[in-house]
């Protein structure tokens, strides 16, 4: 059956206005949320709505630490305005811990150690002034060759746990002194645990 011209456009004219009362309501909907609170479009939802800590689902990019990162990842140090040599100065901040002690012989970090660095890790990455030097240490006993290639190997332990967290390889430097500068001079236990450590050692450009 043929519908006349008048007919076909009024059927035309009724479907586009259906048409677009339903996108309107659809985006009404969308723009409320499932129990009527506004919802963030992608726009609001980027940086400035992860900066202060409030949303974002991964922890990782979170830069606020305030406990409810909504995720498993290590948060990003973040002190607010302060420069990097502001944090750097902090005598109680979480950077003021920058030396990495080791047992006997050893290059192995302990996990205490490994925290510690993940946060000097997140700092340096969020920092690209920033520059460190990674100085191996050993204590007195072995010949001094030895413990020059054993805080060698104690920096470079150091080395790979920061450029893991995110630090360039430009940002990061390691030298070994092994014996020749102890922490403590004296010739028991109590000194060399003491005099085993690499020292991190910053610069701001």
């Amino acid at each position: 059956m043929k519908l006349n011209p008048g007919i076909k456009s009024w059927l035309l004219v009724t479907l586009v206005v259906a048409f677009v009362s339903a996108c309107t309501t659809t985006q009404e909907e969308l723009s409320a949320g499932g129990d009527g609170a506004p919802v963030l479009d992608e726009s609001q939802s980027g940086s400035s709505a992860i900066a202060d800590g409030s949303s974002g689902s991964d922890g990782a990019e979170a830069t606020g630490l305030d406990g409810a990162d909504g995720g498993d990842g290590t948060a990003i140090v973040d002190y607010g305005a302060m420069t990097a040599m502001e944090q750097l100065n902090r005598t109680d901040g979480e950077l003021a811990d920058r030396t990495i002690y080791f047992e006997y012989d050893s290059a192995k970090l302990t996990s205490e150690s490994i925290a510690i660095l993940e946060t000097h890790g997140n700092f340096i990455a969020g920092n690209g002034e920033v520059k460190v030097r990674l100085e191996g240490h050993g204590d007195e006993r072995g010949s001094r060759e030895y413990n020059i290639a054993l805080g060698d190997r104690r920096a470079q332990s150091v080395r790979r746990v920061l450029l893991f967290q995110g630090a360039s390889s430009d940002q990061v430097e390691t030298v070994s002194y092994g014996e020749e500068k102890p922490m403590e001079m004296g010739h028991d236990d109590a000194a060399w645990s003491k005099n085993r450590r690499v020292e991190l050692i910053y610069t701001v450009n």
